[in-house]
């Protein structure tokens, strides 16, 4: 009798660490979907230093949910396009793959730092123009990133 006492919770157990598993592979596999009551607002700080460009750089407010807000330069069109990410399921703010193989050209020395909330996610993504995959990158996130080409 004691065997099957535990083999019960035993079993329990390894069906609890399995959705658990199941839940982290679904939470790393890109933007989620929105819960619209329970999300908080789509707010983001872009922050771009290192441009040579005072027109490109300096830290906005962007706001997209009822309508675009803050003191972006370019609210509407930055709004527009993190609205295409989420309706392609895409997530811009994810880093470039540690294994992927980008060309060894350099873009300048302009970051850029992107903090807030989108899609009920916390962000926190750091954007440069280091080599080819870090220029893609960031030339995929404009205009949210300004427009930094020579």
């Amino acid at each position: 009798m004691p065997l099957r006492r535990l083999a019960l919770p035993a079993a329990l157990a390894a069906a609890f660490v399995t959705s658990l598993t199941s839940l982290a592979g679904a939470a790393s596999a890109g933007p989620l979907p929105p819960l619209p009551l329970l999300s908080p607002p789509d707010a983001l700080t872009v922050t771009v230093t290192g441009s040579g460009n005072p027109e490109a750089e300096g830290s906005w407010k962007l706001t997209c949910d009822d309508r675009p807000g803050g003191d972006h330069p370019a609210a509407a069109r930055a709004c527009e396009r993190l609205a295409g990410f989420a309706r392609a399921g895409e997530n811009p703010f994810a880093p470039v793959p540690a294994d992927a193989l980008c060309t060894q050209i350099h873009g300048g020395p302009v970051t850029a730092q992107v903090t807030g909330t989108w899609q009920g996610r916390r962000i926190d993504a750091r954007f440069s123009r280091a080599n080819g995959c870090e220029i893609d990158r960031w030339e995929n996130m404009e205009p949210i990133l300004p427009s930094v080409r020579g």
